[in-house]
């Protein structure tokens, strides 16, 4: 496979790379983004520069080596079996790896790739089909609900709610209970990734529905995962210097299968307990509608007490409901102490709800 290779397929037709490269500008800023990346892939350079989420802290510019962005490239290629003319579709934005990572896949693995615009509504995908593609969960959501509309429906795909969908990857954030249940329905093979921008991309998977499905992430080939000493999950990759080290709580199978309990710097210690508000968040997921999060407040005995924030107005019914969810869903310890409502959540830039800038008080 190679690194930079001439001609690149898209939407079924073969074109020399040049001809892309000496076209300035795409007409909307999707397609100037996915150019723009072409451009740098084929720079002279032996990096591309890539910005990290914020989801862990302020965004930050760091380079990665083309060889170590193809090698990520290839395992997603082996995993998924993807050949050459294989149609793989890219509605990702551009100007993040994940977006990039689905463009070098299409150029090294020969694929024949089909990019649209991120917000696209896919109600292509009622009339043709595609061996892969990644998506964010706000996608997925958009996804389920345009294929409920029977008079758009080609009777061809019976059976197949996303189309001709054969494998689709999910990721960019917490994948929300309710969605996972819905995609138990669907015969299109659905993966969560274990991703990071230092990584380029997912360096394990675990299936979310069919025979196979796990809470489990499973690790790609010559990749394994240890824990330090606080519990936390420490990543080896051949290409990074030393283990890249994170400050996700996980519990082990083996060196290669794994499972995320939430993050160490998001712990919450109340009354002498350690809560993950992640885990406390997942069960939750499934009866509470509006965008929420479990936060603390100081308190003088608990040191921390764990409170709700809600996005949204507060209202008497809203309060006792959610009383009830927790009564049914949740530890006696672990019920939030308060409910706070705020009329917006902070989010980072690519829209993972910012604990760090939510103050609760």
């Amino acid at each position: 496979m190679a690194l930079h290779p001439t001609h690149i397929t898209l939407d079924g037709k073969h074109i020399e790379v040049e001809t892309l490269l000496r076209k300035t500008s795409g007409s909307y800023d999707w397609e100037k983004s996915w150019l723009d990346f072409l451009a740098e892939w084929y720079n002279v350079q032996d990096f591309i520069e890539v910005q990290t989420s914020g989801s862990t802290g302020a965004p930050k510019t760091i380079r990665l080596n083309k060889t170590f962005v193809a090698a990520s490239a290839r395992r997603t290629i082996r995993f998924f079996n993807l050949k050459e003319n294989d149609r793989v579709l890219h509605c990702l934005p551009s100007n993040y790896i994940a977006g990039k990572l689905m463009i070098v896949r299409a150029l090294i693995g020969k694929l024949d790739l089909h990019v649209v615009d991120p917000s696209t509504d896919f109600s292509f995908l009622t009339q043709e089909s595609f061996k892969f593609a990644a998506m964010v969960p706000n996608q997925v959501g958009k996804l389920l609900e345009f294929v409920r509309q029977p008079a758009d429906w080609n009777p061809d795909f019976a059976g197949t709610p996303f189309g001709r969908l054969e494998f689709l990857l999910l990721g960019g954030s917490a994948i929300p209970q309710n969605l996972v249940k819905k995609l138990q329905a669907i015969s299109t093979a659905c993966y969560s990734s274990y991703a990071m921008t230092e990584t380029a991309t997912h360096i394990a998977l675990r299936k979310l529905n069919g025979p196979g499905a796990s809470e489990f992430y499973h690790c790609l080939d010559d990749i394994e995962v240890e824990l330090s000493k606080a519990g936390c999950l420490r990543i080896k990759v051949p290409g990074l210097e030393k283990p890249l080290q994170t400050n996700d709580l996980a519990e082990l199978q083996d060196k290669k299968t794994f499972q995320v309990l939430g993050r160490a710097d998001n712990v919450i210690i109340s009354g002498g307990i350690k809560f993950s508000p992640e885990q406390l968040e997942k069960k939750l997921e499934p009866y509470i509608k509006q965008p929420f999060m479990i936060s603390w407040l100081p308190h003088e005995m608990l040191g921390q007490q764990l409170i709700l924030l809600v996005e949204g107005n507060q209202s008497a019914e809203t309060n006792q409901q959610l009383q009830h969810i927790f009564q049914q869903q949740l530890d006696k310890f672990e019920r939030p102490r308060k409910i706070r409502f705020i009329s917006k959540l902070p989010r980072t830039l690519n829209g993972k709800i910012d604990r760090k800038s939510v103050n609760p008080s």
